[in-house]
């Protein structure tokens, strides 16, 4: 089994444009596409080790009934413009890792989501279905992004 998914999109925007709305709090409330992160608080990231509290609602998945909930955000990973990873905390500290790179591309950014659950513990990977949040999440929250950053425009084309 891969413990790790990962999605892309070429999104019609620049890499600042893009960094500054995935370090942010209420950024990564916007684009959620689980539609388990209901509100957050806190400063947007700015380094490694950064924290920020998301409010949480894990009814939009339906299969673990904790009600209203909260975490905290660690920011694990942090090059402006370029990557940003997270971890998970506040009560659930699993060990999953979520995060974006970026690539400049003409005409915009290919961003690449990630969600990566291969450090967690044994008792976790028995007590949760894996991954909490799927493939098409990732997707989603890219499409969700690429309308928050870049409404109207179409998608920058790839080179083959």
């Amino acid at each position: 089994m891969d413990d790790r998914l990962e999605a892309q999109r070429a999104i019609a925007a620049s890499p600042a444009e893009i960094f500054a709305v995935i370090s942010s709090p209420q950024g990564h409330v916007a684009i959620d596409a689980s539609g388990m992160l209901m509100s957050a608080d806190g400063d947007s990231a700015a380094k490694v080790g950064d924290t920020f509290v998301v409010h949480m609602d894990r009814e939009a998945l339906n299969d673990y009934p904790l009600g209203l909930y909260d975490v905290t955000v660690e920011i694990v990973t942090f090059e402006p413009d370029r990557e940003i990873a997270w971890t998970v905390g506040g009560g659930f500290d699993i060990g999953h890792v979520y995060g974006y790179r970026l690539e400049p591309i003409e005409q915009g950014t290919l961003v690449t989501s990630y969600y990566d659950w291969s450090k967690i513990e044994q008792n976790w990977r028995d007590a949760i279905t894996w991954p909490v949040v799927p493939e098409s999440a990732l997707r989603a929250t890219l499409g969700i992004l690429a309308r928050t950053v870049a409404p109207g425009k179409p998608r920058p084309a790839l080179e083959s």
